[in-house]
């Protein structure tokens, strides 16, 4: 486990350490950088040259200068003074001590800072067991750092399993952003940043989430080689959320079919709550099935577009008022927690099925709704149709292929829901079981690394 905190301090270009030759992700146009860590400790050669070798999504061999080191971690009472003699090898910490008990497993967690920019980003690596690590950026304001390096080590951890479950061959990451995208965001930030996945050569591979777009990963790979869900124009896949909506759309089917004996929404009322990047598109494939769609959002923008487009369609204020509707089917579309104690006391829908990632608020929610007699398809499982878009990208994207791979998550969700009846858990315990299954039988026993 690997935790790395650095600062970026920019340097004059070197013509001769910049790659001009197209790569599989569009022209790649980076920045060499200096990163320092913060407090520095002596640095070893600082003009050492690390280099970053070929593999399967960087046709470019280049060169860079690097500094970087390991910031140390907080010191704790019954740490060692500097000057303390070094443990013996059979001394260990607790498992509570210092900050690795808050990673739960995570191999490598980079705080990244450009001054210069306002950038303040986390990358965490959950697993590269089965492969790279890939996962979307996420570019929110969080409350304080703390609150956004719990979300990104949960993401992260969701990105692992959510690969395992979905039979991908890679890793699970995740990156946030700490600011408001629409004041913050800038080409100098995107740019600061893509350097920062660089330097990671390709262990985390990043994509779109809440807050960035394709055409915000077009910018990042200017200066990076290892970014998915660009825009069509350079070569991607686009907006991921249009396959994740369909993915949780088979989901949902599924669920129906466990509950209703049918494979369909026709006639069932399903309450939307989020209709913004993904939720709009799952709307447009629950009335084409036959559903009635109750809405809400707080955003009054993205709920006019729906109603617009859709008069049949009917909102609600407050998702407080959708989830106590009379409705079949509730589908969290919005940001993570949406399920607490207090929603399954008031929840009158028979299954929950949506695109929000962890939306579990805490271990024993899926407890409480197995015991209040609602079917919860497990959201990694179900959401996972944009994780499979942007990964049909790393091999030149074709979206029939990838939208067949996606109608797959019916077929998955349908065996999380055997499984978790004949093993008599709950189906968000069954679908963990899978993933772990996985990884662990044909997943590596160290770090995935570039090929060389």
């Amino acid at each position: 486990m690997t935790l790395t905190a650095t600062r970026v301090k920019q340097t004059k270009r070197t013509s001769p350490f910049r790659s001009r030759q197209p790569t599989q992700f569009g022209q790649s146009n980076r920045n060499r950088s200096r990163f320092e860590s913060f407090p520095a400790p002596p640095l070893p050669d600082p003009n050492r040259t690390v280099h970053r070798h070929r593999h399967p999504w960087c046709p470019t061999t280049a060169r860079t200068h690097v500094n970087s080191v390991a910031s140390p971690l907080p010191a704790s009472p019954a740490a060692p003074s500097a000057a303390s003699p070094a443990l013996s090898p059979d001394t260990s910490l607790p498992a509570s001590a210092g900050v690795f008990a808050e990673l739960d497993g995570h191999e490598q967690v980079v705080f990244c800072a450009d001054e210069a920019s306002g950038l303040r980003a986390i990358i965490a690596i959950h697993s590269t067991a089965l492969g790279p690590a890939l996962g979307g950026t996420r570019f929110y304001p969080y409350a304080d750092e703390g609150a956004a390096l719990t979300d990104v080590l949960h993401l992260a951890k969701g990105m692992s399993y959510k690969a395992a479950l979905a039979g991908l061959d890679l890793g699970g990451g995740k990156a946030v952003i700490i600011g408001d995208p629409a004041t913050m965001k800038s080409e100098a930030l995107l740019r600061a940043y893509g350097r920062f996945v660089q330097s990671l050569r390709g262990r985390y591979l990043t994509a779109c989430d809440v807050g960035t777009y394709s055409e915000d990963m077009d910018v990042i790979a200017r200066e990076c080689d290892f970014v998915t869900g660009r825009t069509v124009e350079h070569g991607g896949a686009g907006d991921s959320s249009v396959l994740t909506a369909y993915g949780v759309f088979q989901g949902m089917r599924a669920a129906a079919e466990v509950v209703w004996g049918e494979p369909s929404l026709a006639g069932r009322t399903v309450g939307v709550a989020g209709v913004g990047k993904v939720g709009h598109h799952l709307v447009e494939h629950l009335l084409e099935d036959g559903a009635d769609v109750v809405v809400t959002d707080v955003s009054a923008a993205a709920v006019r577009r729906v109603l617009d487009a859709h008069p049949e369609v009917r909102a609600v204020p407050t998702t407080e008022d959708l989830v106590a509707e009379q409705i079949d089917v509730y589908a969290p579309c919005a940001l993570g927690n949406a399920l607490t104690d207090d929603v399954v006391a008031v929840l009158r829908a028979r299954v929950v099925c949506g695109a929000a990632n962890n939306q579990l608020a805490h271990d024993g929610v899926e407890k409480l709704l197995a015991d209040a007699g609602v079917l919860y398809a497990p959201d990694y499982c179900v959401n996972a149709g944009g994780l499979i878009q942007v990964a049909d990208e790393l091999v030149g994207f074709d979206f029939a292929r990838a939208r067949k791979r996606a109608a797959g998550i019916y077929d998955t969700t349908r065996e999380v829901f055997r499984i978790a009846e004949r093993e008599d858990v709950p189906p968000s315990v069954a679908a963990d079981r899978i993933a772990e299954r996985r990884m662990a039988t044909i997943g590596r026993r160290d770090l995935w690394l570039p090929v060389r």
